[in-house]
């Protein structure tokens, strides 16, 4: 793809996180856009009609997997690399088959982001992990599937999980624990 095609729509509601982000993808050759919300991003999607986009999974009001699957709906679809410190199996998943290209759990540097945007094709030589879970990290996962399958309702999660509203969101707004 040559430079003057390769514009990149940054969909992250952290403004300072955007603006590091967007100084360096703009050094490796990206015009570049930046939206906050989701409703910003479909505002800045249709007049900047980009060729990739970044969006971040935890966005104020609607979740980034709405975004991605808005994103994807487009002509040409743009390459949509899915950005979280929120990752979990459910949600990588759902981020795929809505139309994202890649999901990268953060931090990742500019140079991971990138390689993840460019690159096309499935990687079969991806390793394994010879470890299962954690107990923790599983409970994080079955909890994002649930989340997930709730469309991010807090109260319905809580009712469906058989856990007290206030007990989820404590547990939602840690950090997941380590895939390791």
């Amino acid at each position: 793809m040559n430079a003057a095609a390769m514009k990149l729509l940054i969909v992250e509601d952290d403004a300072d996180f955007a603006a590091v982000l967007a100084r360096a993808m703009t050094k490796r050759g990206f015009e570049v856009a930046l939206a906050h919300n989701a409703s910003e991003a479909r505002a800045v999607a249709e007049a900047f009609a980009p060729s990739h986009a970044i969006v971040d999974l935890k966005l104020p009001g609607e979740s980034g997997l709405k975004v991605v699957e808005q994103l994807a709906a487009r002509s040409p679809v743009p390459a949509i690399v899915v950005l979280t410190g929120y990752a979990s199996i459910a949600t990588a998943v759902e981020a795929v088959r809505l139309g994202a290209r890649h999901y990268l759990a953060k931090p990742a540097d500019a140079d991971e982001i990138l390689a993840a945007l460019l690159r096309d094709q499935p990687d079969a030589a991806l390793e394994v992990s010879p470890e299962p879970l954690s107990v923790a990290r599983l409970e994080w996962e079955h909890i994002q599937k649930v989340l997930n399958e709730h469309d991010g309702n807090i109260s319905a999660t809580a009712r469906a999980l058989k856990m007290h509203r206030r007990t989820l969101q404590r547990k939602l707004d840690k950090r997941p624990p380590k895939a390791d």
